[in-house]
């Protein structure tokens, strides 16, 4: 969560341009095992919480939120409307845990941030008596979010793209950044599976599926790992299933549908990535709060699943434990249960972790114990870092040369600035790609794709609200709107292309016309006649809607900005429905954060193509894809409705939860999971289940053909869904448990075999235990959650087999390409 900070300033804390020094009468501890890289983390964490005291130990336990200077001089600590100014002064000499966003606060000079840090930094080392630095921390949900960087697609994005390894490609370039500046940890993946799509956060997920989510979020963990950034898990869980889609709404969920679809993509990340923190959620479930859930944080995290990182605080979410939740009656007893509950450290700054904490462990209601356990998570992965390294020196990579190495922070700031570039032509190219493979087809009468030659439509009417926006492909934790929007003086820092202009660019021949119509949410139609008039004059309308990012009520999609319903926003529908009425072929292309319910476009558009917040290069991807320069390989990762009012509704729904006679509300989608059309068409066939019966230990095996038979080139992604008819607990009437894409050109045909472990068929039975069960199971081998192409029949035989959390999560997809000719 990040605060409300329209009102708030910036205040430099007296003092602080001079480093701080150890407190008065203390010994000096800068020399020590803790300091030995040939020792274990574990080991120098050890032997350095036996030579501090309380207040140390306490002080690594918690982060204060700053802002870099853009002059080149030590952070100054970030005053806001949710907590009380912090003397930085008096924390200093006995240490600090984490630096909160000091790029991400207010708009900076990479360099001159970066300049502005290792000061901070060297003053922080400076002040204590053990010569530590603190760990620092920023957003990275669709990039870097600091000014200049560049900003990617969404996550929504990241799952439409059905490519694992493409968003680990993006996570380490992401990664790289944060690094070469001094950015020590990344608040992302968001792991949480969406379960309504009202809710605003949407965007900032993965999809509705926890298979897919698992995927896709493992990838970018191992990305940004790779670059030596730390990824953080969030948010740990169940805060995408609030009720009713309302942000920290309560969350009414049972413990089977916790253990089988929210905590799935969570413990694939810890088994497999190498993620060396996780976040725990803000919301409750059945009345525990995530933030004081022991069994959660502790029991399964770590004592089941093996977890051995930092376990961070959501955004004050230790104080809502008093505050919103009513579970502690003092911050001192928030303190305390987040702690014993298994939380390490407090974010984004001291309030329930510092005096409260030491207040509650003076009157003997926190064990030391406690603390010990957590300062040596924090100390263990501060000794990964190189930050207890006796040769840790304060500036990053990209200071390094200006310094010429030899450890002292100096610099000119005037002469750094522009000196680093965090938007490079490498990433704005892997943003493109990204992009380009998220955009998804969702009907196309033959319309797509269009001539970009002589043979273009003569006159385009490009009409809508978001035609001619350049932070139209942003979400709401992307730089420009999370933090650019509150400066309005400062350039974007990025280049953003309109619509407008990446349709004039790739269609030269066409001439573009344009009107607004309305605005995102607007009430006003009068600008319709306008939009009317354009499109009655034109050869095809392109109709760009969809939303306005934002934070807490200021966006129609973003964190706090739930949505009552799935109608587009404002009179959007209205639009719609005004140019589909002239009878001009409207091409309707979406830039939004969550999918909404189209009414007549979903029969009557000539076409629809569907963007998640596809960032700095979503403009020019989805004109790619409109001329067909672009082949359009992205499938849904959440359904898209066709009634405004049929929420909550996911296709991991039981029989009782899909359409029937028993209810005169049809959550039938327009557009189901996994739906993406292409400009070439597939014919799939020639299956062979090689091994159809197994026992519930063993694996089935299946291959079959899919070839595309049409003129273009295109991707298919087989999508492979599990269906158990006759199972002791209700069961989703299908799940994702594989899935591959497929490039082929004209003509060409690709071999696909499968293995598939009995353990895929789990599920957590009556008794709270993961089973798999004997009987028969169909292999749904599916273009989408709604569309099977092949259909593999096969039996479990023998026992009933109990399984935990060292089964197979995978099944094994490979691909072989057969011919080049049809």
């Amino acid at each position: 969560m990040t605060a409300n900070i329209d009102n708030a300033g910036v205040r430099k804390a007296a003092g602080t341009t001079d480093s701080a020094a150890p407190a008065a009468g203390a010994t000096d501890h800068r020399t020590g095992p803790w300091h030995d890289p040939a020792l274990t983390p574990g080991a120098r964490a050890d032997a350095l919480i036996d030579a501090m005291n309380l207040q140390e130990k306490l002080s690594q336990l918690v982060g204060v939120w700053v802002g870099a200077s853009d002059e080149g001089g030590e952070v100054a600590p970030f005053q806001h409307d949710m907590e009380e100014a912090v003397d930085l002064d008096g924390l200093l000499p006995h240490g600090l845990g984490q630096l909160t966003r000091p790029f991400g606060t207010a708009p900076v000079d990479p360099a001159v941030g970066a300049l502005s840090l290792s000061r901070t930094q060297e003053r922080i080392a400076g002040a204590n008596r053990f010569g530590i630095p603190a760990l620092a921390h920023e957003e990275c949900l669709a990039g870097f979010a600091t000014w200049g960087a560049t900003a990617y697609p969404v996550p929504l994005s990241w799952g439409a793209t059905f490519h694992p390894e493409l968003i680990g490609e993006m996570a380490a370039a992401i990664g790289r950044d944060m690094r070469s500046v001094g950015v020590h940890q990344g608040l992302a993946p968001v792991l949480d599976v969406v379960r309504d799509t009202r809710w605003g956060r949407v965007e900032e997920t993965i999809g509705e599926d926890p298979y897919l989510v698992g995927t896709v979020a493992t990838a970018y963990v191992r990305g940004l790992e790779s670059a030596g950034v730390v990824a953080t898990l969030k948010h740990f869980a169940g805060y995408s299933a609030s009720r009713a889609g309302r942000n920290l709404a309560p969350v009414g969920m049972g413990a089977r549908e916790r253990a089988d679809i929210i905590l799935t993509p969570f413990e694939m990340a810890v088994r497999e990535s190498g993620v060396r923190s996780v976040m725990h959620a803000y919301t409750d479930t059945d009345g525990i709060p995530s933030a004081a859930d022991g069994q959660l944080l502790t029991g399964l995290l770590r004592d089941t699943w093996g977890f051995d990182g930092t376990v961070v605080a959501d955004y004050f979410g230790i104080a809502f434990l008093k505050t919103l939740h009513g579970v502690a009656g003092t911050f001192g007893e928030a303190a305390g249960a987040a702690l014993g509950a298994g939380v390490d450290v407090e974010l984004p700054t001291v309030k329930t972790f510092g005096g409260p904490l030491a207040e509650a462990l003076a009157q003997g209601l926190v064990s030391e114990a406690l603390v010990d356990r957590a300062v040596r998570r924090v100390l263990v992965q501060k000794a990964q870092l190189g930050l207890l390294d006796a040769d840790w020196r304060p500036e990053p990579p990209v200071l390094a040369a200006a310094t010429g190495g030899n450890g002292s922070v100096g610099g000119n700031s005037q002469a750094l600035r522009g000196t680093v570039r965090l938007d490079t032509d490498e990433n704005r190219a892997l943003a493109r790609r990204v992009a380009e493979q998220a955009v998804v087809l969702l009907r196309n009468d033959g319309t797509l794709p269009l001539a970009a030659g002589a043979g273009a439509p003569a006159r385009i009417a490009l009409v809508g609200p978001n035609a001619d926006t350049p932070t139209a492909v942003l979400g709401c934790y992307a730089f420009p709107v999370h933090v650019g929007g509150r400066h309005p003086g400062t350039p974007l820092g990025i280049e953003l292309p309109t619509l407008r202009e990446a349709l004039a660019a790739e269609f030269p021949h066409s001439e573009l016309v344009t009107a607004r119509g309305a605005d995102i949410d607007g009430t006003a139609t009068d600008g319709f006649g306008e939009a009317v008039e354009l499109a009655r004059g034109a050869d095809l309308v392109i109709l760009a809607l969809g939303d306005r990012a934002g934070l807490f009520g200021r966006g129609t999609s973003g964190e706090g900005c739930d949505a009552e319903d799935l109608a587009l926003p404002g009179v959007q529908q209205q639009l719609l429905d005004a140019l589909l009425d002239t009878g001009t072929p409207v091409v309707v292309t979406l830039l939004a954060g969550r999918p909404y319910a189209l009414g007549r476009a979903v029969d009557e558009a000539a076409a629809i193509v569907q963007s998640f917040f596809p960032g700095e290069e979503g403009t020019t991807a989805i004109a790619s894809v409109l001329s067909g320069r672009t082949a359009p390989s992205g499938r849904l990762p959440v359904g898209v409705p066709r009634h405004p009012g049929s929420q909550p509704s996911t296709y991991l729904a039981a029989r009782l939860g899909h359409a029937s006679d028993v209810s005169s509300v049809d959550p039938a989608p327009a557009f189901a999971f996994g739906h993406g059309l292409t400009y070439t068409a597939f014919a799939w066939g020639d299956l062979v289940v090689e091994r159809g019966r197994a026992t519930t230990e063993g694996e089935f095996t299946f291959s079959c053909t899919v070839r595309n038979t049409g003129a273009r080139q295109g991707t298919e992604v087989v999508q492979v869904y599990l269906h158990d008819p006759v199972a002791s607990v209700v069961q989703p009437v299908q799940r994702l448990i594989g899935y591959v894409r497929i490039d082929l050109g004209p003509g060409q045909a690709a071999g696909v075999r499968a293995t598939v472990p009995a353990d895929l068929a789990s599920f957590t039975g009556r008794d709270g235990h993961r089973i798999v069960e004997p009987g028969d199971l169909e292999l749904r081998l599916s273009a989408s959650s709604d569309d099977p192409r092949l259909t593999a029949r096969v039996t479990l035989t023998g026992p009933v087999r109990t399984v935990d959390h060292t089964r197979r999560l995978h099944m094994s997809i490979t691909t072989e390409l057969l011919t080049d000719t049809p």
